[in-house]
């Protein structure tokens, strides 16, 4: 329910706060008084698109906030669903800026205009001669039965496995366009990967191919220098060791004459093991090198493989080759269990669809049977506002399209005279006439759920006499349960009320302001004799207006 609601800078309003009460509240006023702009400041509170031509001063903001006290067990869900933060006191603000631009709050979290609006008609809902489109909507009217009907906790498993027929649904049509698209790339993904296994590049080591290469076609080049370094050591003449071994003979005559040669005479005599330990390699690398033709080959085969392969997946190294033979392995893998996978799906897919259908035909079987109840308690209510031959038809098919609230579509037909075919509600319905089928559908469904605050803007419209005294009692039992707000210009509605606000207009230095009042026992005797004989004040129209509020 709303507690409080501030308004400032809004058309004719300056600044007015208003506390409210639970129960029937009633606003009465002359035309132009600025009823309509209080509809108008709670329209935009709940999400409505604003428009600057409303701000009262443009060089100022507008502010529209709304205090509620609301039912975390009805409401905790939506505001999860919308993320936000929900607190039992929540308030609401919407700010015009003079730059034309909007902001909205909710309990001071800065909110989008869609967040808004989604939580709004959970909260508060307005209903006038000229907003009753949602009489029209296939999803309210079935909304409606689907209360009556008690199938809150059904459409909750419903919308459940419909998810999940809908996420198996979607994924099979993916795996299934990858597998398309998969299978024209398999089998040259499956040339590619067969090319790389049979490299048998897990056995080649290209750093060592290339070295051993190099060393086989350059034997000859190897073999010369080997026998001209072995010249040079061991020749006995000329070579390198044997004139070493001179220079160490000498040493040691000077060692035996002085010890400081001693150093010198160790380090050649090392010198000389080390030499002839190098030559005795080099003798044997010099024997075990020879030329290879097969090897060479071989090794060239090998290496050109290789290079083929890295320039045509241009990489670098067998390293790489390696990783994308994988990398090919594993898409052919997937590719390969693509079909298995489908096939999984498609037995879940067909077991979510049989689910989601037997439910859809629960759905339907329950709105069926209490489609007569629902047509009862109308028909009941609607001779109560003046529609005594108001008759009601729902056509209810199905389809094998699920949809968010089952397989049903449905069409209301209605017919306010006898003797007349019926017809869609929106086109054989007049505006006085949708807005009692409105309030009969609310009466109703209040009976079965808690219901959002109403506020019913002029639904009395055309009405006078019995049916107003009906209406009234009919908003009076709705109020026991919930808030509602009625704006009314008939006597006999306003005196229903437990709560009467008054709108009026008053100049305050030569402007023209809109200011609201909460009337009194005393003041709702003399606003409901002014609604009944006018300005002028008889003794009849009071004493009516008394009887009327006992």
């Amino acid at each position: 329910m709303i507690t409080n609601l501030t308004i400032k800078n809004y058309a004719l309003i300056d600044d007015i706060s208003i506390d409210f009460n639970s129960g029937l509240t009633i606003i009465t006023g002359e035309t132009g008084a600025g009823k309509s702009i209080l509809l108008g400041a709670l329209s935009l509170l709940l999400g409505k698109r604003a428009d600057l031509s409303s701000v009262k001063d443009i060089s100022n903001k507008c502010i529209i906030e709304a205090e509620f006290k609301l039912k975390e067990h009805l409401l905790l869900s939506i505001f999860t669903d919308n993320k936000l933060d929900f607190d039992i006191h929540t308030i609401i603000r919407r700010e015009l800026l003079p730059s034309g631009k909007s902001r909205a709050f909710v309990n001071d979290t800065p909110v989008t205009l869609s967040q808004l609006q989604a939580i709004a008609p959970h909260i508060a809902d307005i209903h006038s001669q000229n907003e009753t489109l949602s009489l029209f909507s296939e999803t309210f009217q079935i909304e409606v039965i689907d209360v009556l009907a008690g199938n809150a906790a059904l459409l909750t498993k419903y919308s459940k496995q419909l998810e999940e027929y809908t996420n198996v649904s979607e994924t099979l049509a993916e795996l299934k366009y990858k597998k398309e698209t998969a299978s024209k790339e398999l089998d040259y993904n499956t040339f590619l990967y067969n090319e790389l296994v049979e490299a048998n590049l897990l056995d080649l080591d290209q750093n060592k191919l290339e070295e051993t290469y190099e060393t086989l076609t350059h034997i000859e080049v190897i073999q010369d220098s080997l026998s001209k370094i072995s010249q040079l050591i061991f020749n006995e003449q000329v070579g390198t060791l044997e004139t070493i071994k001179e220079v160490r003979l000498t040493l040691g005559n000077l060692r035996n004459i002085s010890s400081e040669f001693e150093e010198y005479w160790n380090r050649l005599n090392s010198v000389i093991i080390e030499l002839e330990d190098v030559s005795e390699g080099l003798e044997q690398k010099a024997t075990a090198i020879e030329a290879d033709p097969s090897a060479l080959l071989a090794i060239n085969n090998s290496l050109q493989l290789i290079y083929k392969l890295q320039q045509k997946h241009t990489v670098d190294t067998v390293d790489e080759l390696l990783v994308l033979q994988q990398t090919l392995a594993a898409k052919i893998d997937i590719t390969n269990n693509l079909e298995n996978r489908i096939a999984t799906l498609e037995i879940e897919r067909e077991h979510l669809n049989t689910e989601v259908s037997e439910i859809a035909k629960k759905l339907h079987k329950r709105r069926l049977e209490v489609i007569p109840t629902l047509i009862k308690k109308l028909k009941f209510l609607l001779i109560d506002l003046g529609l005594p031959n108001a008759q009601f038809k729902f056509d209810i098919t199905t389809s094998a399209n699920f949809r968010k609230n089952g397989t049903d579509s449905l069409q209301l037909l209605f017919t306010a005279n006898k003797g007349l075919a019926f017809g869609q509600l929106k086109k054989v319905a007049s505006g006085g006439e949708l807005s009692r089928i409105m309030l009969a559908i609310k009466a109703v469904l209040a009976q079965y759920k808690m219901l959002p605050t109403l506020v019913f803007d002029e639904i009395d419209t055309g009405l006078s006499g019995e049916i107003a005294y009906k209406m009234s009692s009919i908003l009076h039992t709705m109020s026991q349960s919930m808030q509602i707000f009625c704006i009314t210009h008939l006597p006999q509605i306003a005196a229903a009320g437990n709560n009467h606000i008054k709108i009026y207009k008053k100049d305050i230095n030569e402007i023209t302001v809109t200011r609201v009042k909460k009337l009194n026992k005393e003041e709702r005797v003399t606003e409901l004799a002014e609604m009944i004989g006018g300005k002028i004040l008889t003794d009849a129209a009071l004493n009516h207006a008394k009887e009327l509020l006992n």
